[in-house]
């Protein structure tokens, strides 16, 4: 109920808030002529810029609340092992992180994104030689992988952010227990097999308002007057099948983080030893 509201909403500021931009970028005038997009910029500049920034910050902070609910409950479930988690549970844990959330946005704003951006782009600069387009399959899964894991380290210790970074990136590598071998192959095809599903998914979404408009502006008359193709009926269906689009897209990111947030419990080589020896004492228990 907390996450569907929450993505809900997130559609809402996404389509809503930016409806009006996305009109006039796709707004086209039947005489041939382009529209004026820079001209009504330039009329509106002041007010498109601070509806833009607030629509930007509040999307940020839904998303962030959104996308750490899965992080908050898997926590729960792996404290309690009831999965009768209930409404208020979670937004007590949500408030308690509060301060916890500025602090990790802050750190993935200044700190990771950067870094991992200085990265990407030396693998997308290395492409000229061929050996960086092997480099962005194999750093972009590791990268989300380390994000992820930052996030769900983060918020189910009590570790500072650095500390949690190390893990998320040690975590890829190696086990706590330094015996098994390294789990590196194996988060990362598994973050690689969903990104590749996920996407075809959402791409049969997205096609859809584009093959709209594509339609629409070969159909639409070739005289008359300045015509919007955003407005009417056909902005109304535009904006429904884009919003539809835009709820699977975020639907789909919680799904790679509850593949994550299993991934990183896997990586807590010191829970499975608690549950190993609970097993073993229970050994025997029902035996006559």
């Amino acid at each position: 109920m907390i996450n569907g509201v929450l993505l809900i909403l997130m559609v809402v500021i996404f389509v809503f808030g930016y409806r009006e931009l996305f009109s006039q970028m796709m707004g086209s005038n039947t005489q041939g002529q382009n529209y004026n997009f820079q001209a009504y910029f330039q009329e509106n500049s002041a007010v498109l810029t601070l509806v833009s920034a607030i629509m930007f910050i509040l999307f940020l902070v839904v998303m962030m609340v959104s996308y750490s609910y899965p992080i908050l409950y898997m926590k729960r479930l792996s404290e309690t092992g009831n999965k009768n988690i209930k409404a208020d549970e979670i937004l007590s844990d949500l408030k308690k992180n509060s301060g916890r959330f500025i602090k990790f946005f802050l750190g993935l704003i200044f700190i990771v994104a950067p870094l991992s951006m200085i990265i990407l782009g030396l693998s997308a600069v290395l492409i000229f030689v061929v050996i960086g387009f092997f480099l962005l399959i194999l750093v972009g899964p590791a990268i989300m992988n380390v994000v992820n894991f930052l996030m769900f380290d983060y918020f189910n210790t009590k570790k500072g952010f650095f500390e949690s970074l190390s893990y998320a990136v040690r975590a890829q590598f190696s086990y706590g227990n330094g015996r098994d071998k390294s789990p590196f192959w194996k988060y990362w095809g598994s973050t690689t097999v969903m990104y590749f599903m996920i996407q075809t998914i959402t791409s049969v979404f997205a096609v859809i308002p584009l093959m709209i408009i594509s339609g629409a502006m070969v159909t639409i008359p070739q005289n008359g007057g300045p015509q919007n193709l955003m407005e009417g009926s056909m902005g109304i269906l535009f904006f429904s099948i884009y919003g539809v689009s835009i709820l699977i897209s975020f639907l789909m990111i919680n799904v790679i983080f509850v593949n994550s947030g299993l991934q990183y419990y896997d990586s807590r080589t010191d829970l499975h030893r608690n549950l190993d020896l609970s097993e073993i004492d229970a050994i025997g228990t029902n035996e006559i």
